[in-house]
């Protein structure tokens, strides 16, 4: 994760200002890539394991909506522009992502197969099916969460 190839895109030269946006660019590409990791939405660059941490990722996102809060009115169009459509990224990514947690590929592979083993059942057998009545589904409320 400590790569020399981060800086690359850091001017060396130029003025102080464009290397101070630059470094704020590189900073909230930074935390949004941490939380999109720990969302399980990209694998760890290390381990290539997909992790779903929602609460470690949720802390991300509130650094960034804190640097949001606190950097408002000082940043330039482009730097205001990439913090607010990173943050409306990582939100959607965080409701999906709580909505639907993905199972780990091992287990989801070994229920699969204890499941089929146990019962001989294939995975469209209409008795593994869950049936909801009609009247059931309508009377249950989706949770949303709002930022």
């Amino acid at each position: 994760m400590n790569d020399s190839h981060d800086s690359d895109n850091i001017p060396e030269s130029g003025s102080p200002e464009e290397r101070r946006s630059a470094l704020f660019a590189h900073m909230v590409m930074q935390q949004s890539s941490m939380a999109m990791m720990l969302m399980g939405k990209a694998a760890h660059p290390e381990t290539g394991k997909v992790v779903c941490d929602l609460e470690a990722a949720r802390f991300f996102i509130d650094q960034l909506e804190m640097l949001e809060f606190k950097t408002k009115g000082n940043l330039n169009q482009e730097e205001a522009a990439l913090l607010k459509q990173s943050l409306m990224s990582l939100r959607m990514a965080y409701v999906e992502s709580a909505d639907s947690p993905p199972a780990p590929p091992e287990s989801r592979e070994q229920e699969s197969a204890a499941g089929e083993a146990t019962t001989g059942a294939g995975p469209n057998d209409p008795a593994k099916t869950p049936s909801i009545s009609p009247g059931a589904e309508e009377s249950r409320k989706k949770f949303t969460k709002k930022y």
